[in-house]
């Protein structure tokens, strides 16, 4: 077996990030493969794309003889025809202007960039570090199959407020805004959405902003002409409207309603949404972007569209996730929000994530497959080792999707790693600095390991590992099923302290091949190595976002599936609880006589605090995010039995809307005692 290699200090490559290494070290054939289930990845050539059709029928998949899938030691022959998202950080906010470059914060720049020429890009003099973006995952709430009725006012526990016509809400969400929905109507029968911006759509211009020059921008004229000319032609409006993705009981108009439907928490803000797609059913997902820079450009315009409109401040929900980085704020999407959340009169809400289950409460009960996503541990001294068992799922299912784990430990600390398979066999000792890339192995998985020290955004060292499956025109080989074992081996220890998080994947089918089902699939920890807290998603590791865990208001506890924290740095997330359990809102799409759904999760109760800050804001739009953040956290209640300390699941307790806007109108009143 070949020896890991050691990356060169002074190498451009360095400046990359391992996954995106790893990516760009692949042949053509498989990242065009692997854009199937990788959001940041798009094929770009026609050729390449007829190429690369998945087998899906019942023919025997032939099992590849073994091959060396050979590390590159640079990148000189990356084959064309794969385009990828990439966030670059840069030596300094003037930095002239990238290939492929889609829009800069500060040192922040977000490109589209051919894998072909990352070595270039890599090259340059003030380039530090160039990432991947994060994949996004789609929201997965448990939704009640019976019919609801119309909701109450005062369903979420407190009065409904009725002001806040000069502040808008801002919704990015996936399936669809069903625009023309009761909720969503005013006295005259207009809609009150302001805008929508289909970022996957083609049916009408994309906004003008050159930043945002794909998808389909809905203007309120245009909406509000649909709703008036749909009955004359007997159709809905959203058919003559059409955007890209208009799934009954649609995800993106249930979260609308709670924050600012007529019927939710503030129901005279304006509202605008854009619809992030990710939906494989209306493009092949291999051809199109879903990641983390879409949500940078969605907040991005939803933050130009309030100025255009001249709203005084707007506040934003995320009901979105990703799972990758650090989960301590130093992502690039997380440093980006950040910085747009410095100026008073924004806010952003973000779900906290349905990954709190760690065991099975009944029989048949595998929700916690999401939920063993987090470890974490100490190595007490040097000469010792740590083990984690990590599980890629089985019983005739072949796992297609890349399954990654990250570590992050102190660069106080020098850990090597070595992995053994689920048939007992041992990889050598990959030591700081060192990594394999890329290698098959006997059972046909293809493996990656990194053992990187300082972090660029954060200093920490960090441990990735990437089981990846056999990818080819003839041939898909899934990731071997069973329990992978990682052995931390503490080579140098002063503080021994390490975080892990499995990047979760949305279980979806992808066909079938031979006597085998293609799945994308969630690896995850086993019982005895998952820790059961931090596995708030790490888009609610943000310093200036809200993150929002979900409250079952008629048992008064946190319901089994939300998300815990702390981050991985020890600060407090999530900030708040809010009721997201059986909550009725408005259903999409499902017709005149069907218009309310309940739905359960993280995703219902973000929504409830977006609404509460857009109140706070238009009661005083002087604030920031962090001023809100802190005046929600002061008046949170605590639940039965706590008291006003944070706790890992509720936060600081549940969100009280009349407390939070006595202390908004009390925030900016000073007492001069001097006289």
């Amino acid at each position: 077996m070949a020896k890991p290699s050691r990356a060169q200090s002074d190498s451009p490559v360095r400046k990359l990030q391992p996954k995106l290494r790893m990516i760009a070290n692949g042949s053509g054939t498989v990242n065009a493969l692997r854009c199937e289930h990788c959001g940041p990845l798009r094929v770009k050539s026609k050729e390449l794309l007829q190429q690369v059709a998945l087998q899906r029928d019942e023919r025997a998949v032939p099992v590849p003889r073994r091959q060396v899938a050979a590390r590159r030691g640079s990148l000189q022959a990356i084959p064309p025809g794969v385009e990828a998202q990439v966030l670059v950080q840069t030596t300094n906010r003037d930095a002239p202007a990238l290939r492929g470059e889609r829009n800069r914060k500060g040192n922040l720049i977000t490109a589209r960039v051919p894998l072909s020429a990352l070595d270039e890009l890599a090259a340059r003099k003030d380039v530090t570090f160039i990432e991947l973006a994060e994949p996004l995952a789609a929201p997965k709430p448990a939704v009640n199959p019976a019919q609801a009725a119309t909701p109450s006012r005062t369903r979420f526990g407190f009065p409904q407020q009725r002001g806040a016509a000069d502040v808008m809400i801002g919704i990015i969400d996936v399936q669809g805004f069903d625009f023309a929905h009761p909720d969503f109507l005013d006295a005259k029968g207009r809609t009150r959405f302001v805008a929508i911006w289909d970022q996957g759509g083609s049916a009408r211009p994309s906004p003008r902003d050159a930043r945002f020059n794909y998808g389909a921008e809905f203007t309120q004229q245009q909406l509000t002409e649909a709703i008036t000319a749909a009955p004359k032609v007997g159709v809905a409006p959203h058919d003559l409207e059409r955007q890209s993705e208009m799934v009954a009981g649609s995800h993106g108009t249930h979260v609308a309603s709670v924050a600012g439907g007529n019927l939710g928490i503030c129901p005279k803000a304006r509202l605008a949404g854009v619809l992030v797609s990710l939906s494989d059913k209306d493009q092949d997902p291999r051809a199109s972007f879903c990641d983390s820079t879409r949500l940078i450009d969605a907040v991005e315009y939803l933050l130009d569209l309030a100025a255009r409109q001249k709203a005084r401040a707007i506040s934003i929900n995320i009901s979105l996730g990703t799972n990758g980085h650090a989960h301590d704020g130093s992502s690039g999407v997380n440093r980006w929000i950040d910085r747009e959340l410095t100026l008073p009169g924004r806010c952003v809400c973000v779900a906290a994530g349905n990954a709190g289950q760690e065991a099975a409460e009944q029989p048949g009960d595998y929700g916690f497959v999401m939920g063993r996503v987090h470890t974490s541990g100490r190595i007490p001294a040097s000469g010792l080792n740590h083990d984690l068992e990590w599980t890629v799922i089985g019983n005739g299912l072949a796992d297609i999707s890349e399954n990654e784990l990250e570590l992050w430990y102190s660069p106080q600390d020098r850990f090597g790693v070595s992995i053994r398979t689920p048939d007992g066999r041992w990889t050598e000792v990959i030591h700081p600095r060192e990594f394999i890339e890329n290698r098959e192995l006997p059972n046909g998985t293809i493996l990656s390991v990194y053992n990187e020290v300082y972090h660029p955004a954060n200093g920490a060292n960090y441990i990735a590992i990437y089981l990846s499956p056999f990818l080819a025109k003839d041939a898909v080989v899934g990731v071997a099923a069973g329990q992978w074992l990682v052995r931390l081996h503490g080579q140098q220890v002063r503080n021994g302290r390490f975080h892990g998080w499995i990047e979760r994947d949305d279980p979806r089918p992808v066909g079938r091949l031979g006597s085998k089902e293609l799945w994308n699939f969630p690896s995850f920890f086993s019982q005895r190595t998952n820790v059961d807290d931090s596995s708030v998603g790490s888009l609610g590791c943000g310093n200036n976002i809200i993150t929002v865990a979900n409250l079952d208001a008629a048992r008064d506890r946190i319901h089994i599936t939300s998300s815990q924290g702390p981050t991985r740095d020890g600060r407090f997330k999530p900030d708040v609880a809010a009721p997201g359990t059986d909550i009725v809102a408005a259903k999409g799409f499902a017709g005149p006589n069907d218009l309310w759904v309940s739905m359960t999760g993280t995703s219902m109760a973000s929504p409830v605090v977006t609404g509460v800050a857009a109140l706070l804001l238009a009661r005083e739009p002087r604030l920031t995010a962090a001023q809100i953040q802190g005046i929600i956290q002061r008046t949170a209640q605590p639940l039965p039995g706590a008291d006003f300390s944070w706790a890992n699941g509720a936060g600081f307790g549940r969100i009280d809307p009349e407390a939070c806007l006595r202390e908004a109108a009390e925030a900016f009143k000073r007492k001069d005692r001097t006289e």
